[in-house]
């Protein structure tokens, strides 16, 4: 078979040949539709484009950097796996390779960005679980490298961002074990020094205030993002001899919410009959445990993606049209979540 070129991509498309590379090259002006088609046909002619002539020309590593946080839950991690798929397949399908880097040692993790960006080992980076204060992107703002985030901090820095509304989230889920029946709903939220976090709690506290249910503080456990703290938090919510215990345990991540699910049939009781389980998220696994996992869905790959195609029009020069993006989350209600079974006068 002749060796794929522009123009026998583009006479198979039925595209001008300036289309074909403009959409491989990743720019923002060809619409999504015509530039996957055009992907897909250069898979299927094997097309490989002339990277070593784009990056002398550019100066350019054709390398986007990740680090994985310090601290929390690492590979293997549905969470990860499926934002670091995302940003791979995007890098990929326009001939970039993705670093991905992690603190080693003494190393802090603001080691680790210093060292790509001193080192000029990738042309920008992708930043992920974002802190309240973020040390990460105060020091990216004043290296001129291009970077993208998922999430928001309290800095006034002026960054392009992808989040998901965690108020409306949380409180979704929270509202929904409210009209259950459920009163005493325990949170494990994530640590509150991520920002995520506290979107979160601020949805869980808006929906039990909302409902004019008072908030045990007895019941809101910090958690590590791991299944293992899930499970160890949840065992002691539900052994608790001095307090009364939850009929309805959310988490902040799917992640703990499993390791709950696992506590509380350890307990001899029934997910979703005895106790309620709600995560966040919606990893891929959620679906396919016994019972199936009520959470919060937010499209983590279709993120990594999008993401992913905001840094290329920054390394390439370009300016992006929504540097500023919320996405609304949505509720995703299986069996892991059923009304609660206390008697009316019980409930008052």
């Amino acid at each position: 078979m002749p060796s794929a070129t522009l123009k026998s991509i583009a006479k198979a498309t039925g595209f001008s040949v300036t289309t074909v590379s403009r959409a491989l090259a990743g720019y923002g002006d060809v619409n999504e539709a015509t530039r996957r088609l055009i992907m897909q046909e250069a898979q299927r002619q094997g097309y490989v484009p002339n990277q070593q002539a784009r990056a002398l020309q550019k100066q350019l590593t054709q390398t986007i950097g990740l680090v994985l946080p310090n601290g929390g839950p690492r590979f293997p991690n549905p969470f990860f796996e499926e934002f670091v798929s995302g940003i791979g397949s995007e890098a990929t399908a326009v001939g970039f390779d993705l670093l991905v880097s992690t603190a080693s040692g003494a190393e802090s993790e603001l080691d680790v960005y210093r060292r790509l960006v001193g080192g000029r080992r990738v042309d920008g980076l992708v930043l992920m679980r974002t802190w309240v204060r973020d040390a990460r992107v105060a020091y990216l703002a004043t290296t001129g490298l291009p970077y993208v985030v998922f999430g928001r901090t309290e800095s006034a820095d002026d960054y392009v961002y992808i989040d998901v509304d965690g108020v409306a989230g949380q409180r979704a889920l929270t509202e929904h074990l409210i009209a259950l029946g459920h009163r005493r709903i325990a949170y494990i939220t994530p640590p509150l020094t991520l920002m995520f976090a506290k979107y979160r709690m601020q949805g869980y506290h808006d929906a039990m205030a909302d409902a004019g249910l008072p908030l045990d503080e007895r019941l809101v456990v910090e958690g590590d993002l791991t299944e293992r703290d899930g499970k160890d938090i949840a065992r002691r919510l539900l052994q608790q001899r001095d307090v009364a215990p939850p009929t309805a345990i959310m988490t902040g991540n799917d992640s703990m919410a499993i390791g709950a699910m696992k506590a509380i049939q350890e307990c001899g009781l029934r997910v979703g009959e005895d106790v309620a389980v709600g995560g966040y998220d919606d990893v891929s696994s959620a679906e396919h445990l016994h019972p199936g996992l009520t959470t919060v869905r937010q499209p983590i790959f279709d993120i990594g993606q999008r993401l992913t195609r905001m840094l290329l029009e920054l390394i390439a020069g370009r300016q992006v049209s929504a540097r500023a993006t919320l996405m609304r989350p949505e509720l995703v209600i299986r069996g892991s979540t059923v009304p609660e079974r206390i008697p009316d006068e019980e409930r008052r």
